[in-house]
């Protein structure tokens, strides 16, 4: 259907020298003077409607954005996204099973049967959802899920705090994939007196057996006479990064909390703990791996 309301930028204002002798390529008598110019191809905006499809407020409404009308003040405004193109019309119908829609840049979660915890994992668990020799694994957290889950990257026995898991296995495999690059905040208590030329000694780089390891942020928490308490942010993740990062500089960690994973922050869940992510929570995180 033709005027859905999906827009495209075309380029305003007129090409640099149009109006001028030979075309404004600044030479007397140039060798495109006189030739007619072609003109500028734009992309046309593509028509994201589907008649069998629902109405996009009902859409919204179902994920839960609010009231009908308070979605279609949404489009109305210019706010929502299908298939990148802004819509504005309310007679568009998308199919809710395909469609990738956004408000204000943040993907809409659709699919009602995708669900993503956070977990607080314990100190001596190991980051598998069965372990063959029997140690305490994170199975024992989500038994009473139906869902097949997937955990998001790994803890170390030894470390505690925030897991991801999801049945969403894109996602699952975007947030570990190291392309998309997503930070992570571990709050570090380590020995010794750390000092504040440590954190641009870790920015710059610390070099390891598998490779050279930067760090995105450090910040000097608590210092005591005998041991630190700092807090790091990496997108590494390579298996015990930080700690052989702190063992390479001379101050091995004595505890190691994850406290979040890209715009997810463990918050006050309790150790052993899980709660359901909301669809706000799990549109930011598509986000910032792209979808």
């Amino acid at each position: 259907m033709s005027g859905t309301g999906a827009r495209s930028h075309r380029g305003g204002g007129r090409a640099e020298g149009a109006g001028r002798p030979g075309g404004g390529t600044g030479g007397r008598g140039g060798r495109n003077a006189g030739r007619p110019r072609r003109p500028a191809q734009v992309a046309e905006p593509i028509d994201v409607h589907d008649p069998e499809g629902v109405r996009l407020q009902k859409v919204l409404a179902s994920a839960g954005l609010g009231s009908r009308r308070a979605c279609e003040e949404l489009i109305a405004a210019g706010r929502v996204t299908v298939g990148g193109q802004v819509v504005t019309e309310l007679g568009v119908r998308v199919d809710p099973t395909t469609a990738v829609i956004h408000l204000d840049g943040m993907r809409v979660q659709l699919d009602s049967s995708i669900i993503t915890l956070a977990l607080n994992k314990p100190v001596g668990v190991v980051s598998t959802m069965h372990d063959p020799d029997g140690r305490p694994s994170l199975a024992q957290y989500v038994a009473n899920r139906e869902e097949r889950l997937f955990h998001v990257g790994r803890l170390d026995a030894d470390s505690e705090g925030l897991l991801l898991l999801t049945n969403d296995g894109e996602l699952a495999n975007r947030l570990a994939h190291p392309s998309h690059g997503v930070p992570k905040t571990y709050l570090v208590e380590v020995e010794g007196r750390v000092r504040e030329a440590l954190g641009q000694q870790l920015k710059h780089g610390i070099a390891l057996e598998d490779g050279t390891v930067q760090v995105d942020s450090f910040k000097i928490v608590q210092v005591a006479s005998h041991a630190s308490l700092v807090e790091v942010v990496l997108h590494e993740g390579r298996n015990r990064v930080v700690r052989r990062v702190f063992d390479e500089v001379g101050h091995p960690v004595a505890r190691l909390v994850r406290t979040r994973i890209g715009p997810i922050r463990l918050g006050d869940l309790r150790p052993g703990r899980t709660r359901v992510l909301s669809k706000t929570e799990v549109g930011s995180l598509m986000t910032a791996v792209g979808m």
